[in-house]
């Protein structure tokens, strides 16, 4: 079943990222989608839930006001209609322009500066996917963490690491573009990301319908095997280097 409230105090993404969150707490609810410029949560639920237990979820934060449903959608309607309103491309627009801008830089870096090696190029690649994505996240550190601390394993248990994450990103972004002490900075990458893939695979093989905080609290794209192939792929990226260097 479905239902939909009315949520005042909402003004940014950052709080949009925070109601979501909180919602996604409560026992039985499955998903939540959260229109911020209609004020409106849409909670998809497995069992009824009393409006005075959604409301119980958001007390620590008084500035958000949720009143009772103002309609109850068919749940297989509004899974259709939001189906058919953004196709898969169109949902991960974002992080494929990001990748192919990434992919092309670093390619015409390496290719047109003398014979092509992967050893390189992985450093570039590595870099811009770093640096990019922290950029991103650090737009609204406070959405990120938020977000974050709803699948990372470790974010689950200190909320502070989503705070830090972008951060740790942001200096291994450094570390390869200056080619700082490289069996470090790819054991580091190597751990980080590892620990990143456990989170997303746990919400994506429980079918969590959850956002993914990748490019941080800017973008709505849902967590989907996506997120798996863009962990798996730097952690073997990191590994590639680690073999090469030895």
């Amino acid at each position: 079943m479905t239902h939909t409230y009315h949520i005042d105090g909402m003004t940014c993404s950052g709080c949009q990222a925070k109601v979501q969150g909180l919602l996604s707490k409560v026992k039985g609810i499955d998903r939540v989608s959260i229109d911020l410029n209609k004020e409106e949560a849409l909670l998809e639920m497995s069992r009824h839930i009393p409006v005075t237990d959604l409301q119980e979820a958001l007390k620590e934060y008084p500035k958000y006001q949720l009143s009772a449903p103002v309609s109850k959608p068919n749940p297989k309607e509004f899974i259709v209609a939001e189906e058919a309103r953004k196709s898969w491309l169109a949902t991960y627009f974002p992080i494929i322009l990001v990748f192919g801008y990434i992919l092309g830089i670093t390619l015409t870096i390496d290719l047109f500066n003398g014979p092509f090696f992967w050893m390189p190029w992985m450093n570039h690649f590595m870099a811009g996917f770093f640096l990019i994505f922290s950029f991103f996240k650090l737009l609204n550190l406070e959405g990120f963490a938020d977000s974050y601390s709803m699948y990372d394993i470790i974010a689950k248990k200190w909320k502070g690491w989503g705070y830090v994450y972008p951060f740790v990103e942001l200096g291994l972004g450094m570390s390869f573009l200056s080619g700082f002490h490289p069996v470090f900075t790819n054991t580091a990458t190597f751990i980080l990301m590892s620990v990143s893939l456990v989170g997303v695979l746990q919400s994506v093989l429980n079918k969590r319908k959850i956002k993914c905080a990748c490019l941080g609290a800017i973008f709505d794209l849902p967590m989907s095997t996506l997120t798996i192939i863009e962990d798996t792929m730097m952690i073997g990226m990191s590994v590639t280097m680690l073999l090469l260097l030895f």
